[in-house]
């Protein structure tokens, strides 16, 4: 089999086995996505869900945001830790939205990346999350899971992103990152994974101790 065709293959196996694989923030709008993603860094997912239905009631748009204190932003979302950065972060960039994109978030990458709290992954979550934009976010998950399985092959997540881009097709690219995410965090641990109850075990370099399958 070459590796083209594994790589289809893996691919088929986690659409069939996450097939309403989604974000799992919660949001409903540009504004919401990029402020919870903001908020997600070094913190979880579900921390994140319980602070943000407060903080949009209290800061419903990016000038409500943008005209708050850091002590009252910080109260709300102390439980994501770093919560001095990340409230000076949010007010900022709420400014920034406000005075200059007229209260909506931009739907470029290098706009994106120029708001503070702001990084590639966080780009890439808001472009294709929020804009249906083509686009894979490597998280600690993807950069896991990519690698072990043999989709990628590289130390760090720019390398992995990129060969993810080169190996998944352009129309997959968003909805494979949300796959590779269930997979990490349903069967394939960063401790521990569950290679024998794993769909894909006969295709995983990880598994059959490959050397490209890293840890």
């Amino acid at each position: 089999m070459s590796n083209e065709e594994r790589i289809k293959q893996i691919l088929s196996i986690l659409e069939q086995t996450y097939p309403d694989a989604r974000p799992a923030l919660n949001f409903d709008s540009p504004y919401q996505l990029l402020t919870a993603v903001i908020l997600s860094a070094q913190c979880t997912d579900v921390k994140v869900n319980k602070v943000t239905p407060e903080l949009f009631l209290h800061y419903p748009d990016p000038a409500a945001l943008a005209a708050a204190s850091v002590s009252d932003v910080e109260d709300i979302i102390r439980t994501c830790g770093l919560f001095h950065t990340k409230s000076r972060n949010l007010i900022t960039m709420a400014s920034i939205l406000t005075n200059q994109y007229e209260g909506s978030v931009p739907d470029s990458r290098e706009a994106l990346e120029a708001l503070p709290g702001v990084g590639r992954k966080t780009a890439n979550v808001v472009l294709s999350c929020a804009f249906g934009k083509d686009a894979i976010a490597v998280d600690t998950h993807v950069f896991r899971v990519s690698n072990r399985l043999g989709l990628a092959d590289a130390s760090d997540v720019l390398k992995t992103e990129e060969q993810l881009m080169e190996h998944i097709p352009r129309n997959q690219w968003s909805r494979a990152h949300h796959w590779l995410i269930y997979h990490g965090r349903r069967i394939c641990h960063a401790r521990n994974p569950a290679c024998t109850d794993c769909p894909l075990h006969e295709l995983c370099e990880y598994a059959n101790g490959n050397a490209k399958g890293k840890k």
